[in-house]
């Protein structure tokens, strides 16, 4: 597929500043593409943390869980059924617990309760004899289950980041992206907002003299950053100066072993060796086995996982993970298959997107399917599946210049019979439509996209940090930049370079190994779900990795795009 390489263009000013500040050459052109202004913003301590005071909402947040926590009123969090949510839940329950609080946790199933605070999980909820719902990751969209919460005689406190819908839940919210709050980063996620409110209850519990050493210890909520850097990096938010904080403290405390044993085993299923761990590892080793749990059975299973105290048991936990990975990977590959196949059809017509659905596909992996066929057309692609009651539910994803949620809301504006429901952000949604009216989705979705795609959207655009001199392609380069944090909006660095072919075979399940010559430097490169022959002279956008094989440590370099020259 034709591609456009594009370099990014340091801020020189802030370059300079960074280089007197005394940071590497390299980095410091790195982090001033990545607007990074200043030294300051490289400051990881936890006293670099924006201060929770200026989140909307989080004095009444705060003193209605006093209230809770002095009357040992029953709390019950309500959780999401993926990582963030999993995690999420784990935080708000342990740092709950060690503030003295009566909580439990209820995760709604994906496929008999939908999403967030529903009515029927307000009515679970009262069957429990709770007092207090507080929902994690979820509930900007359910003002209905709050209604019914409070018919039941509930109180609830709503802890989201995702953009609110037109009507706003008649509660108590603490969320950086609803209107009215000035917190500065925009980009927490569930887990992140969870962990300020737990900051903001135990400063106001302290100054209450709550904790006293002989009756209840003030709790280190250091602790569970490990469980916040996991869910922040797997959500895939911008990683913002504050959320970098966040990520770099937990994966410290990884790295030292100050983690849960949940984690710790997800790691060694995983075969990843936690004393070098890295975002990559959290967002594609770790993350994906604690999701396979909320898109195949219950997310139930990855809270467990990560609450564990027993290390048997945590093993057993995270060992049912990975086989539900397998199963969710097994699942995936056939559908891809299939979808691949009616995407073909669709290009061929030259449509702008790719909308695809299957009687026999499962929605628990739509979204990776989608996200797969986005990646390979470079379209935007939405992937439906049966939710029974002659429904189906669809997952999307984006390509840059379409903000997905904003267009199926025109969408849904356009034809208000069409779509039942529907949320999400510029990259990801979720929608619902009645199964016999696929067909007029399809046909309203690619006439939308041709009135707001721009057609340079379509073309797959590489933005990359320039070129690497030979005596740089080094595994001293390539450790120095898995010590730093890199991820959504703070881009991982790659480069292009153009390399000489000397040799290449298939490796594993469709990949390709080759050996590339670039001015005199040899070097071994990856090319992942490649099977193609390589023609001597290549153009690539690779990242350089420093690959761990059998205890040894090793330069290779990733190629995320090639071209004949």
């Amino acid at each position: 597929m034709t591609a456009l390489i594009r370099t990014r263009q340091p801020d020189t000013q802030a370059e300079q500043l960074l280089l007197d500040a005394g940071t590497p050459p390299l980095l410091a052109r790195l982090f001033a593409s990545r607007n990074v202004h200043s030294p300051n913003e490289l400051h990881t301590d936890l006293a670099s943390l924006l201060p929770f005071q200026s989140l909307k909402n989080i004095d009444a947040a705060t003193n209605r869980l006093m209230q809770a926590i002095r009357r040992q009123e029953r709390i019950l969090i309500i959780a999401d059924y993926d990582v963030d949510g999993a995690t999420a839940c784990s935080v708000g329950v342990l740092g709950l617990r060690r503030m003295g609080a009566h909580v439990d946790f209820l995760v709604p199933n994906r496929f008999k309760h939908g999403y967030g605070l529903t009515p029927l999980l307000a009515d679970l909820a009262a069957q429990r004899g709770t007092q207090l719902l507080l929902t994690v990751d979820n509930g900007m969209s359910s003002a209905a289950g709050v209604v019914r919460a409070k018919e039941l005689s509930m109180d609830v406190i709503i802890t989201d980041h995702h953009l609110p819908s037109d009507e706003l839940p008649d509660c108590i919210i603490v969320n950086p992206n609803q209107p009215g709050c000035d917190f500065a980063s925009k980009n927490l996620a569930g887990v992140g907002v969870i962990f300020y409110v737990l900051m903001a209850l135990r400063a106001h519990l302290r100054a209450q003299q709550w904790f006293a050493p002989g009756r209840l210890p003030e709790p280190n909520l250091a602790d569970l950053l490990d469980l916040v850097a996991l869910g922040t990096v797997a959500d895939v938010v911008t990683l913002d100066h504050n959320n970098r904080i966040l990520v770099t403290q937990g994966i410290k405390r990884m790295r030292a072993g100050k983690t849960r044993i949940g984690i710790r085993s997800l790691f060694q299923v995983a075969k990843r060796d936690m004393r070098e761990a890295k975002p990559f590892d959290l967002g594609f080793a770790i993350g994906p086995r604690i999701n396979a749990a909320g898109r195949l059975e219950k997310m139930d299973i990855g809270i467990a996982c990560l609450l564990a105290d027993d290390p048997g048991e945590a093993a057993a936990l995270a060992e049912q993970l990975n086989e539900l990975n397998r199963a969710r990977q097994d699942i995936e590959q056939s559908m891809l298959q299939e979808a691949v196949a009616l995407a073909d059809q669709i290009i061929i017509g030259n449509s702008l997107g790719i909308t695809a659905f299957h009687s026999g596909w499962h929605q628990g992996v739509i979204g990776i399917v989608a996200g797969r066929l986005k990646d390979r057309f470079h379209r935007p692609a939405i992937v439906f599946a049966p939710a029974g009651n002659g429904e189906l539910r669809g997952s999307g994803r984006s390509i840059p210049g379409l903000h997905l949620r904003d267009a199926i809301d025109l969408l849904s504006k356009r034809h208000p019979d069409l779509i039942l429901q529907f949320g999400g952000h510029a990259m990801a949604a979720g929608l619902s439509i009645r199964e016999q009216a696929f067909p007029d989705f399809q046909v309203a979705f690619e006439t939308l996209l041709a009135e707001v795609l721009d057609q340079d959207a379509l073309t797959r655009t590489f933005l990359t940090d320039g070129s690497l001199n030979p005596n740089e392609l080094s595994l001293q380069t390539a450790e120095t930049l898995s010590r730093q944090v890199w991820g959504h909006g703070f881009q991982p660095p790659s480069f292009h370079n153009q390399f000489e072919v000397l040799w290449q075979r298939i490796v594993g399940n469709g990949h390709k190994k080759a050996g590339l010559n670039c001015g005199g430097r040899v070097v071994e490169a990856m090319f992942f779900r490649c099977t193609d022959e390589l023609p001597a002279k290549i153009r690539t956008v690779y990242r350089p990795v420093a690959n761990q094989w059998r205890n040894q440590c090793e330069l290779q370099l990733h190629i995320e795009h090639w071209e004949a020259i």
